[in-house]
This record gives C-alpha cells, structure tokens and sequence, in this order.
C-alpha cells in the first residue's frame, strides 16, 4: 500500500494498493501540492494531471507522460525525466534544477520563469516552447529549439553545440560564456563558433548573426 500525502500538511490524498508506481496511471487526477520525492514513477501516467506545487525531486521519472499536465511551481530538482513526454505541459515557476532531460519532449510547454540551472537537455525537444526561464550553465547540445520563444532568459554558460535554433527568439537574452559549436542559428545558418562576451550585445539585438555564418 502506497500513500500520497499533501507535501505541507501531511494530509492524505490517497491510498494505493500497489507495491511501486511505475506505470501507474493517475490520468487527469487532482493531485495539487503532492509528495512523490525520490519515488520510481518510472512510465507513470501523468496526462493531463493537476500537479502544481507536487514535490518530485530526486524521483525517478523515465519515460513518464506528463502531456499537458499543470505542473505550476512543482519541484523537479534533481529528477531523472530522460525520455519523459511533458508536451504542452505548464511548468511555469517550477523547479527543474540538476535534472536530467535528455531525449525529452517539451514540445509547446511553457516554462515562463521556471529554473532549469543545470538541467541536462541534450537531445530534447523544445521547439515551439516558451522558454522565458533561467537555463543557467544547462545543457541543451542537440536540442530542437525551432521557433522557441527564449525573451529575456538566462542563457549563461550554456551548451548549445549541435542545436537547433532556427526562427527561435533570442531577444534581450543574457548569453555570456556560451557554447555554439555547430550550431543553427535563427536565421537557419550554421554556427560554428564560440559566442564570447564581445558578441553577446549583437545576439540581443539581432542584425550580427551573420558574422557567424558558415558560408
């Protein structure tokens, strides 16, 4: 038997008679400001669920559907979500600190002022995404960017070799220390340099991307 309480208060929520929750299918449930922390929630059902404020840091969420799930101000810090689908998911204000992301699928979700510091993204899909959060010193090598809305995020320190930011907006963005190795940039050119300090104001405001471009 599996109990869920109330992350504050102690409060059950529910009772399950299960010995694990991987692949168990919460479907559209109410499960506001719930304490999953450090559980295998491995393949869990998550679609559509109402989590904001739910606590899962440090669970196990491997291949987790969390599709357009209300995740608002949740905590995800430390949690491995490789291969997880949170697409259109509502992540705003929610912890993503540390995770592992890779192979994800973000796809339409919105991650206004979520923190990703550090989060590992390689690989995933974030295009057509609000990223307007904090990805400082994130990974997003092999990410799909195309068409993310990144306004006003912090990008220092990140990773960006072999993604993908084609029609992306980078407007007044901070980008110092980034890494653009192979890169397509906004315009749909290859990126195949280093974006130093010297840089960054062109990238904010738009018209110097060309210096970067492979021809």
């Amino acid at each position: 038997m599996i109990e869920i309480r109330q992350v504050e208060t102690g409060e059950l929520i529910m009772r399950i008679d299960a010995d694990s929750l991987a692949g168990y299918r919460f479907g559209s449930k109410q499960l506001v400001g719930a304490d999953f922390s450090n559980m295998n929630l491995q393949g869990t059902d998550f679609f559509n669920a109402d989590i904001r404020q739910a606590d899962f840091s440090g669970a196990l969420l491997q291949g987790a559907i969390l599709k357009n799930a209300n995740c608002k101000q949740a905590s995800f810090t430390g949690c491995d979500l490789k291969n997880a689908d949170l697409t259109g998911s509502f992540l705003e204000g929610a912890s993503l600190r540390d995770a592992d992301l890779s192979d994800t699928s973000l796809r339409y979700a919105h991650l206004t002022d979520a923190d990703l510091s550090g989060a590992n993204l390689n690989g995933a899909d974030l295009s057509l995404a609000d990223l307007r959060g904090n990805f400082n010193e994130a990974t997003l090598s092999n990410a799909d960017l195309r068409g993310a809305n990144l306004t006003g995020a912090n990008l220092n320190g990140v990773d960006f070799s072999g993604a993908n930011l084609q029609d992306a907006k980078l407007i007044d963005v901070s980008m110092a220390r980034v890494k653009m190795s192979n890169t397509i940039g906004p315009h749909g050119k290859l990126i195949d340099s280093p974006v130093s300090e010297s840089t960054v104001t062109a990238v904010e405001s738009g018209p110097a991307w060309w210096q970067f471009w492979r021809r």
